[in-house]
């Protein structure tokens, strides 16, 4: 297997996890007749097409260059989130006194216990990927390996042709780095080599302020790092409601995690232990010099290597394959699904892709990526989460709506948790209460989110989830909350007055 990526450091948890996910002693099955699915790729996109596949009688075959799980489970979600939870323990216990504990002061933080622990999770995790599991459990012939298409329905891997009735690609992408001045040289961390860290880096510069630099600089922040994030943007999260990443930059500078936005980043270049980072903004050039660099400032698209031509499917470096909504590449009996060709680059995205590409390749071709109704979180302290419309999308199209908005503080177990920073805010059809688009900022906001995702999914309007009884006290209550505010706008002036004769009535 070439250009396989290190994961180090090799203990127990590692050495359980690569056992799983890629085992040194596998041998590859021996092709056997025409397949009904052949998968490149057994990331969340490869594993969930294999998995359904398979269970529903097909003949699958799954190949994986690298490990299987891909980056979700072992360089991105899983240990991102390992480390985050253990961040925000650190940041609990700090502000411990509000709540009537005091935590000594001079408390410090064992860095290498905490990627210790994460490491755990993820090799905890890893058994649910593993390749016996693909092979022995669920009938899936499972081969390690570079693939590559040989023609329209045939794909090599370690020397075997494996023939295929379908095909989906989902080889998944790699962090991107920007062309700037000097940072080969100086050497730089992405997602894929962060958590091979055991020493805390004294000071951190992240590129990116989107989600992943976001995330993780807010953690290693608390884990007791200094942080810099650098941007070009005029705030943390562009692509976010405004007011919602405008609370998280607010969190942020009080954390101590400083800001270098508006800027650009002319060079970067080695001095000794430290890496200088020289950049132009409104202030003017000026240094920062950091221990380690860390990219975040997008994906990029795995389509090297792949031969895509050769079966007769569309592709660019930057958006990666080419596919329609039913996510059916230019050849029509090759399919693709996860990053490699989707705008949005979530798990869970990759996982309802996948079930699309398995119902239309080998059933019938109903299944719509448009149809998805897709909800994101990111997992910053407050956590911002979103499904569907923003505010100004819906006005780019021409949407006339109403917006109900709620603040955490009113919700009684927010105030009583100290987690009162946030609010929920709901777009409407205008006059309706159909929900378009809502955005949440909350401590648990991922959590919060679903029961919005399930009313627009089954079209149920905000009078619905009225009706229904939330638990007190709960945090989940700011949706009741936001659904009463939909009811009292009803009351217009002439209704509350027909309702005042009426009473009157009765007396």
């Amino acid at each position: 297997m070439a250009n396989v990526p290190e994961i180090t450091p090799r203990d127990e948890h590692n050495l359980a996890l690569l056992s799983n996910v890629q085992p040194t002693d596998w041998t590859n099955p021996t092709p056997s007749g025409r397949y009904n699915m052949v998968v490149i790729g057994a990331g969340s996109a490869g594993l969930i097409t294999a998995a359904v596949a398979a269970g529903l009688g097909a003949k699958v075959a799954l190949i994986e260059r690298h490990f299987m799980g891909g980056d979700c489970l072992n360089v991105g979600c899983v240990p991102s989130k390992g480390v985050i939870r253990a961040a925000r323990t650190v940041a609990e216990a700090r502000s411990a006194a509000r709540y009537g504990l005091q935590i000594p002061e001079d408390a410090e933080v064992d860095f290498a216990a905490v990627m210790e622990r994460m490491r755990g999770v993820r090799a905890r995790i890893s058994k649910a990927d593993a390749v016996a599991r693909y092979q022995n459990e669920l009938g899936v012939d499972v081969y390690l390996g570079d693939a590559h298409f040989v023609g329209r329905d045939a794909i090599e891997v370690g020397g075997a042709t494996l023939h295929f009735r379908r095909a989906c690609i989902a080889a998944g992408a790699r962090a991107a780095a920007p062309p700037l001045e000097g940072l080969a040289d100086a050497g730089y961390l992405t997602n894929e080599t962060i958590f091979n860290l055991t020493e805390r880096p004294r000071r951190l510069g992240v590129i990116g302020a989107g989600p992943i630099g976001c995330e993780l600089s807010q953690a290693f922040r608390r884990l007791g790092s200094e942080v810099t994030i650098f941007d070009r943007a005029e705030h943390v999260l562009a692509r976010e409601d405004a007011d919602a990443a405008e609370i998280v930059q607010r969190h942020f500078v009080e954390e101590g995690v400083r800001l270098e936005l508006g800027v650009r980043i002319e060079k970067i270049e080695r001095r000794g232990d430290e890496k200088v980072i020289r950049i132009e903004g409104p202030g003017g050039s000026r240094e920062c010099a950091v221990d380690e660099i860390l990219v975040a400032v997008g994906r990029a698209p795995n389509v090297e290597g792949l031969d895509l031509e050769t079966a007769g499917v569309e592709f660019d470096e930057r958006r990666g394959v080419h596919v329609n909504d039913y996510l059916q590449t230019a050849n029509p009996h090759i399919y693709a699904a996860g990053d490699i060709c989707m705008r949005l680059k979530f798990t869970h995205a990759a996982d309802a892709a996948a079930k699309i590409v398995v119902q239309n390749a080998l059933f019938f071709r109903s299944a719509k990526v448009s149809s998805l109704v897709m909800p994101w979180c990111t997992y910053t302290d407050p956590e911002i989460a979103h499904v569907g419309l923003y505010e100004h999308e819906a006005h780019k199209q021409g949407i006339e709506i109403d917006t109900f908005q709620v603040g955490m503080e009113e919700i009684d177990r927010a105030l009583a948790d100290g987690e009162e920073d946030g609010f929920i805010k709901v777009h409407v059809k205008k006059g309706t209460d159909k929900i378009l688009g809502a955005t949440l900022v909350a401590a648990h906001a991922g959590e919060l989110l679903s029961e919005i995702t399930v009313a627009m999914v089954h079209g149920l309007g905000l009078s619905k989830i009225m009706k229904a009884i939330h638990p007190y006290p709960t945090q989940a209550e700011i949706i009741k909350r936001v659904a009463g505010a939909y009811t009292r706008s009803r009351a217009t002036p002439r209704v509350t007055k027909l309702l005042k004769g009426f009473m009157r009535l009765r007396r």
